[in-house]
């Protein structure tokens, strides 16, 4: 069975760096998705209002967050992306130092 994630960042307040944030994530390096895939995110979008971020994962029984950590500090195309990312990314008020993406807490689910 899916599970599904849901995370937030905020972007830099610089239109300029907001567009060209936009832009990178329309032509992502094929190594990057290929990382998310391996990890057993299944399914991954991410919605942007302002300089509020919001990522939606859809991930399989392998995924979790430590060995994803762990496997994306092993590959050096994926640390390059990530530093490329924190050029636009600021952390949220509630983050630890170093941390980016925050995991949201779920309030609502509408039942069938």
């Amino acid at each position: 069975m899916n599970r599904r994630y849901c995370l937030t960042l905020d972007l830099k307040d610089d239109p300029i760096l907001v567009e060209e944030y936009k832009r990178n994530h329309q032509r992502i390096w094929p190594e990057i998705t290929q990382s998310i895939k391996d990890s057993g995110i299944e399914d991954m979008e991410i919605y942007l209002l302002g300089t509020r971020m919001f990522m939606i994962m859809e991930v399989n029984e392998r995924f979790s967050f430590e060995a994803k950590a762990l496997a994306d500090r092993g590959n050096p195309k994926v640390q390059e992306w990530e530093n490329l990312m924190w050029k636009f990314q600021k952390p949220l008020l509630q983050a630890k130092p170093g941390e980016k993406w925050l995991l949201m807490e779920q309030v609502f689910k509408l039942e069938n």
